[in-house]
């Protein structure tokens, strides 16, 4: 198993962030909890842990702690609008507020 693989997300709830440690770096998708609504405010993956699939794994957790809560996710992220968008699979397990598409795209 890579140190990769999503078991080793943790849901830093204090932070408000699902977190991945790696090689002495730590990945993050930041959120926000209101109400009903888990809001992706960020992703920031090191650029030492980029290419590997990590900010997809990053969202993907966030969508499972939506399904398991039954919240809807709020997608803001930019990277995680485009990565939910190219992954219908995942997205389709919970209800997303897409709201206003951001301007060009």
């Amino acid at each position: 198993m890579s140190h990769t693989d999503p078991e080793h997300i943790s849901d830093n709830q204090q932070a408000s962030r699902f977190e991945l440690a790696a090689q002495g770096h730590v990945a993050e998708l930041v959120y926000r909890r209101r109400a009903d609504r888990l809001v992706l405010v960020h992703t920031g993956v090191p650029d030492a842990l980029g290419g590997h699939g990590i900010g997809g794994q990053l969202v993907a957790a966030a969508v499972s702690r939506a399904a398991a809560e039954g919240l809807t996710v709020v997608p803001l992220c930019s990277y995680a609008r485009s990565w939910l968008r190219s992954h219908p699979d995942v997205a389709d397990k919970v209800t997303i507020d897409w709201g206003d598409s951001p301007a060009g795209g």
